[in-house]
């Protein structure tokens, strides 16, 4: 399908962008010199807290916020670097105290509270390992991801201890500390057996000192991702991903001193803590923390009262505020909003337009994984957008679209992968060497080999690139459609039936068939005021033909009244498919509640 193409001019922009000149930009960049952009510890490494608030607490930036809180009532309660220092110190003495040494891994089980942002950095400036959880977590899932780290240290409340960690305790030998951060006021929390108060040891803690001298390959943050089967993966970054955060901040995000940044991922995945906590504090902006769940007009409240410039959110989210009408924004001022971006899952082109109607301003999509460690590809301020694109790499980032064989692995010769033709699709993948690129799964090194070939990175994720060089998402690998010889792209399909009218959400997977192999099957979730029929689904069906082409259009559908998601907001197609086919379900702990 043909799609406009969004214009950029530099004099119509509110701020002058950090990247002004992509190519440009592209050629003179270099990683070393990223590194320069940092302070790096006094005595030589570099550790991620200390370019993220220590720094910032000793110089000019001491007294200005670093993280703005907006509570349930809409009260805020704000940190200046120099108070989030202090924190951090305190956490850092209190795991010193429990003897906890380097590279041992701390976990999180908690949601948006200071707590949390106090926990991550004094790990850090302690030397010690970070490793989030995702608070809606079930205990197996709390179990699988500590037993595979060994954790050491878990902070977490008395709620989530009781209900989801309590019930497992006894399978955690090497769990050492449980800190509740809203224990009963005593070193030994008498209510929960086995646990101390953190509001004590911390009022208890002293000056912590220097940071911890790490140096650039010391293992920092350990993030999980999970398969379509097996055991979750624990991801391993190191401290010189801080690099690659200053530098996908500054190019990707377009952030500037001034900014007010509020990005609305979970603290639990790896967005919320690249992108939530450590990019924006390393660039030294304002960082805005909403500690409730999503709803339209609060959304538009907070982005309104407290005067966000820069808003970093998942397209999921995006759709459900379409859903809920352009209409609800009358009557908010967004005019200090003057950048929107968006990750999680493909940007469909429709909401891309839609922001322009909305907030005037486009949705810049972007992409990356867990394992890349920070955004790869984006679309700028300062460049034309193709609605339905990922953009174009990073400076510093080669991307490559490779050729695959009929077995689905890259063709290699002479020990170097096949690229595509442009407009090709294959398997999107990465130059190796970025800063932020992960250096292992923990404890399984040949699930880590298996991602490189040829000299690349295996993303596992479809892709085309245009004669221009901009990506287009296709799907993963195992979510595309053989129909016929066709292959199809469930995101293409999708996108189409976003344009219908009456559409707020839709999921599209293969479904075996004897001629064709696979024939599409779409479901559709309904915006509201429009009712499921033979009818509606005869005119979806032939509004994609129509738009599409019978080769890639579905023919079957079927309407849902929730499609099932990720509680990060990404539709889960393998789920859909395997209740489809009556096939095991593999790991669903993150699943959406309800779905």
């Amino acid at each position: 399908m043909d799609r406009p193409v969004i214009r950029k001019d530099l004099a119509e922009l509110a701020v002058r962008p950090n990247l002004e000149d992509y190519d440009e930009g592209c050629a003179d960049f270099d990683w070393t010199e990223a590194r320069r952009a940092l302070a790096g510890l006094p005595g030589g490494g570099v550790n991620i807290a200390h370019e993220a608030v220590d720094r910032h607490a000793d110089g000019p930036l001491a007294d200005h916020e670093a993280l703005r809180f907006v509570r349930a009532d809409g009260s805020v309660r704000a940190l200046t670097y120099a108070q989030l220092s202090r924190e951090a110190g305190r956490f850092a003495s209190v795991l010193r105290g429990l003897g906890i040494r380097r590279g041992e891994r701390v976990y999180s089980l908690l949601g948006r509270r200071p707590e949390l942002y106090a926990a991550v950095l004094g790990t850090l400036k302690h030397g010690a390992v970070f490793c989030p959880l995702f608070s809606a977590f079930g205990p197996e899932p709390v179990r699988q991801r500590m037993e595979i780290g060994s954790g050491r240290v878990l902070v977490t409340t008395r709620a989530l201890y009781r209900k989801k960690v309590a019930p497992i305790r006894d399978a955690l030998p090497e769990l050492r500390h449980v800190l509740l951060v809203d224990g009963s006021g005593a070193t030994d929390a008498a209510a929960e057996p086995g646990t101390l108060d953190l509001v004590t040891l911390l009022a208890e803690a002293s000056d912590y000192g220097p940071t911890a001298a790490t140096g650039p390959e010391d293992m920092a943050l350990l993030h999980f991702t999970s398969g379509t089967t097996g055991r979750p993966k624990g991801a391993v970054h190191v401290h010189d991903a801080v690099t690659a955060h200053y530098a996908t901040g500054r190019f990707a995000l377009d952030l500037h001193p001034e900014d007010v940044y509020w990005c609305t991922a979970d603290p639990g995945w790896v967005t919320g803590t690249s992108y939530g906590i450590i990019a924006p504090l390393v660039h030294g902006v304002t960082a805005i923390v909403d500690e409730e769940e999503m709803d339209a007009d609060r959304w538009y409240r907070i982005l309104a009262e407290q005067r966000v410039t820069v808003w970093y959110t998942a397209p999921t989210a995006l759709r459900m505020l379409m859903k809920a009408g352009t209409e609800r924004i009358a009557g908010y001022d967004l005019s200090a909003l003057r950048f929107v971006a968006s990750v999680g899952e493909p940007l469909n082109p429709e909401v891309v337009m839609w922001g322009q109607e909305a907030f005037g301003l486009p949705v810049h999509d972007n992409w990356w994984q867990t394992e890349t460690g920070g955004i790869m590809i984006s679309n700028y301020p300062a460049m034309d957008i193709r609605p339905g694109s990922m953009g174009r790499p990073l400076p510093g980032i080669e991307a490559g679209v490779l050729a695959r064989d009929d077995a689905g692995a890259p063709v290699v010769r002479d020990g170097e992968a096949v690229l595509c033709e442009p407009d090709a699709t294959g398997e999107l993948a990465l130059r190796p060497g970025w800063p932020s690129m992960f250096r292992g799964y923990l404890h399984e090194e040949e699930r880590y080999r298996k991602c490189f070939a040829g000299g690349w990175y295996l993303t596992g994720d479809l892709a085309r690139r245009d004669a221009d060089g901009y990506f287009w998402f296709v799907g993963r690998g195992d979510d595309v459609i053989k129909s016929s010889g066709h292959l199809i792209g469930p995101f293409e399909v999708e996108s189409c039936l976003l344009e219908h009218e009456a559409v707020a959400e839709a999921a599209v997977i293969g479904i075996p068939d004897e001629v064709a192999g696979e024939v599409v099957k779409a479901f559709v979730e309904l915006k509201p005021g429009h009712e499921a029929s033979d009818a509606l689904r005869l005119e979806l069906i032939g509004f994609t033909r129509k738009r599409l082409g019978p080769a890639v259009a579905p023919r079957l559908l079927d309407f849902a009244p929730a499609l099932p998601k990720t509680r990060s907001g990404k539709i889960l197609r393998r789920l859909l498919k395997a209740r489809e086919l009556g096939l095991p379900e593999g790991d669903t702990s993150t699943l959406e509640a309800g779905r």
